[in-house]
């Protein structure tokens, strides 16, 4: 089994990848291995999108939020980015590891590889 950490740092204009993220979340998880997804950077506003009934990948990204595998979302850039009432609500948690910012000096130590969407 191996550790995986996502990062979506996609932008507004990279659903793909936004949208893989999710994907390749669930494709791991359900094959067994261990997987953390952090929204950081520009990627923290698609927790709101994702987060939207009336969006077309809700329905992927609540079976993902359930599989418990969303880590998070950057404490800094949820703020810079203007989104920290609706991740929020979202009942994701914030993390703020790192001067506001999720640690991935943390998360190598722990053996996770790293993808960044």
């Amino acid at each position: 089994m191996k550790k995986v950490a996502i990062f979506v740092h996609a932008g507004e204009q990279e659903g793909a990848k936004a949208l893989h993220s999710l994907l390749y979340s669930q494709e791991l998880h359900e094959a067994g291995h261990q997987v953390k997804v952090i929204f950081d950077g520009a990627g923290t506003a698609w927790v709101q999108k994702f987060e939207d009934p009336e969006n077309q990948f809700n329905p992927l990204y609540k079976q993902v939020k359930e599989l418990g595998v969303i880590e998070g979302v950057c404490e800094f850039c949820a703020n810079a980015y203007g989104v920290n009432e609706s991740v929020s609500s979202s009942g994701l948690q914030s993390i703020g590891d790192v001067g506001g910012h999720p640690s991935i000096a943390q998360l190598v130590s722990e053996d996770y590889e790293i993808i960044i969407l």
